[in-house]
């Protein structure tokens, strides 16, 4: 009897966000397991449906077949077999866990297992449609976290009319993306839209109040002790790989589930792709490298020679407004900071609302931000992820104003 090739095992994917989906799509007959009830969607456009810009349907990734609403509960590797909540048992040949992140929720006075109403994390489709659905104008949110995720809930919030307050702990907005100057800016476009921004606001729990068995939020409170009226309260305080599954079967499990350059886990027939895998002590949390991760894997499993050595990401965010001179179009890469010896060359254009930063250390571009005329980003991405040294003749203010031709 001839063994089966590589490309003939059956392969089960555990998780139907874009890194499932986008795998699912490049693997013929893969079975797909999401606990979602709706069909895989692009994350990336949450704030976009809860702004009321698009409808469920309009983000809904290319069609892939996918068991909804089952979660996968154990898995038995030495059968090699997947159990799940409706009772049904799956066999893999080859196994990939694209199980995703859970959002944080912060040890919050006032915040048990259950979450009082009003009070939203900001993470799935059914969470940007609960708070699309409680939304009004004139109603108060407040939103803690000004990560990425806070500050897109914050901006789509106040285009429904909500009166938002936006609480982030750290010294400025989006810390791991910005530079001070870079996060000044984004705030001032916040403000301008009517949302009021605190920072180095350390919130310390929730005031609910309970008619019959419910608890409703209506107050946030601060460490200062002052209080913030909230009627609706969005949690966008970062996120956490889900492991659970990987740690109950044995798998290698620092941060996320420990993979190598073929995505491969502690065992050979389990692979692990996106937010909850963690390649080279780094994990990503995009969707940009969840998407190129899928994309090797595949190779991997149709037995053909490819290796995931990493992604040089870039963040890209765009706040948009039915008003055009309300949008704002933003990117980073790289380490925005420098440090002592690095070159950094800043060019700031008021009267056009644009700001562009990059940062050059050894002869090689680090990192760099760009707010408001994204023009430059593609050649300097490029020049980025190159990592080669920049050619005497190119200098940073060069990399700075070439548009591409635009």
């Amino acid at each position: 009897m001839r063994k089966k090739t590589e490309s003939a095992l059956p392969v089960v994917v555990i998780g139907a966000g874009m890194a499932g989906a986008r795998l699912a799509a490049r693997v013929p007959g893969a079975t797909v397991v999401g606990e979602e009830r709706h069909a895989p969607y692009n994350r990336v456009l949450l704030a976009d449906v809860l702004a009321g810009r698009y409808a469920p349907d309009v983000i809904a990734l290319p069609a892939t077949e996918v068991r909804r609403g089952v979660r996968a509960v154990r898995i038995d590797r030495a059968d090699r077999l997947v159990h799940c909540d409706d009772g049904s048992v799956l066999h893999y040949g080859r196994l990939v866990l694209a199980t995703g992140s859970n959002p944080v929720l912060p040890p919050l006075r006032g915040l048990g297992d259950t979450l009082p109403d009003g009070v939203h994390p900001f993470r799935t489709l059914d969470d940007a449609l609960a708070l699309r659905a409680a939304v009004r104008p004139g109603v108060r949110a407040v939103v803690i976290g000004g990560g990425l995720l806070g500050v897109s809930a914050a901006r789509a919030l106040a285009e429904c009319g909500a009166q938002v307050v936006l609480a982030q702990q750290g010294e400025h907005l989006m810390e791991r993306q910005l530079d001070p100057e870079a996060a000044a800016l984004l705030r001032v476009h916040l403000e301008a839209l009517g949302v009021e921004v605190h920072t180095e606001c350390r919130v310390r729990g929730l005031r609910c109040t309970t008619a019959t068995t419910t608890e409703s939020v209506r107050a946030v409170e601060l460490a200062d002790g002052y209080e913030l009226a909230a009627d609706l309260t969005v949690l966008a305080c970062g996120v956490r790989p889900r492991t659970g599954l990987a740690l109950a079967a044995g798998l290698d499990v620092r941060k996320g589930i420990v993979v190598d350059d073929a995505l491969r886990t502690s065992d050979p027939y389990i692979h692990a792709l996106g937010d909850c895998a963690e390649h080279r002590s780094t994990l990503y949390g995009l969707a940009g490298p969840a998407l190129e991760q899928a994309d090797v894997l595949a190779e991997v499993l149709a037995g053909r020679p490819a290796r995931y050595e990493g992604t040089r990401a870039l963040t890209r965010l765009t706040l948009r407004s039915p008003d055009p001179l309300h949008a704002l179009d933003l990117a980073a890469f790289g380490e925005a900071r420098p440090l002592p010896g690095d070159d950094v060359v800043r060019l700031a254009d008021a009267t056009r609302g644009s700001y562009r930063t990059v940062v050059l250390r050894e002869g090689r571009l680090a990192g760099g931000v760009l707010l408001g005329d994204l023009g430059a980003v593609s050649g300097l991405a490029r020049t980025w992820q190159d990592d080669e040294p920049l050619p005497p003749a190119m200098s940073l203010l060069h990399l700075l104003i070439d548009d591409g031709g635009h």
